[in-house]
């Protein structure tokens, strides 16, 4: 029983990117429709820098310096950042030769191969949290899911307005989101006994740097391109006040 709930509320916890997909569903006027693009971007590389700095970056090397000692701890996590951020630039790049998609359809399948990577270590550990403690699994539940919710407004918005299709921006939330139960049955069946706290502040400070830079080498630009100042610091205002609510209050 306890397996089973545990995984329920990593489930809960990873789908709760689609809450954040619905936003495509709201009507615009045509000439809004960039004012919301470039105030989304803008959004969404608040959220993504912002969980980097205070949650991933932080508890991960907090973690490798207990594990490991300050110098083999440092160590780790300066090569864990760099490889993610060598491995989004490697992604920007094989996917300008490889898609004749737009940039902003290109934007949110970055986002979501970001987000995937970001989401299986976080089902980790949201179902052996669940799995000792169910109350404790369900607090870091309501964190993750806090933030997962902007995080799926961050694909789905540029995917769904380069494409047009509302299945399209759905289904690629979807996918980013469901990479957090896969995470945890993937726990349950094969890696119980491998996975360690070390290894998986090793994926989120990778993960971390490819976030932080996909922020500000791709996003920031694309957003910067529609010359709507005004909307693009709204964005990150409220993508700023959002993260400081989740430091604080979770």
């Amino acid at each position: 029983m306890e397996i089973i709930g545990a995984l329920l509320v990593s489930t809960i916890a990873g789908l709760s990117t689609i809450i954040g997909s619905l936003v495509i569903f709201f009507k615009f006027k045509e000439d809004n429709i960039n004012k919301f693009i470039t105030a989304s971007l803008s959004f969404s590389l608040a959220i993504m820098i912002g969980i980097s700095i205070t949650d991933l970056i932080p508890e991960s090397t907090y973690i490798l310096l207990l594990n490991y000692g300050i110098g083999k701890g440092i160590i780790f996590s300066f090569i864990a950042f760099i490889i993610g951020i060598i491995l989004v630039k490697y992604l920007h790049k094989l996917m300008d030769k490889a898609s004749s998609k737009t940039d902003l359809y290109q934007l949110g399948i970055l986002n979501m191969l970001a987000l995937m990577l970001h989401n299986f270590p976080e089902g980790i550990a949201t179902f052996m949290s669940s799995y000792k403690d169910i109350e404790l699994g369900l607090k870091l539940a309501v964190a993750i899911a806090f933030h997962n919710i902007p995080e799926g407004i961050s694909i789905a918005v540029p995917i769904y307005y380069a494409t047009k299709s509302k299945k399209n921006a759905i289904l690629k939330t979807f996918l980013s989101g469901i990479a957090e139960p896969i995470g945890a049955i993937i726990a349950y069946i094969f890696l119980s006994k491998y996975i360690t706290d070390s290894l998986i502040s090793i994926i989120l400070l990778l993960v971390g740097g490819i976030m932080i830079t996909l922020a500000i080498e791709v996003i920031y630009p694309k957003a910067k391109n529609y010359n709507l100042n005004k909307y693009l610091y709204l964005g990150l205002l409220i993508g700023i006040i959002l993260i400081l609510f989740n430091y604080f209050c979770f």
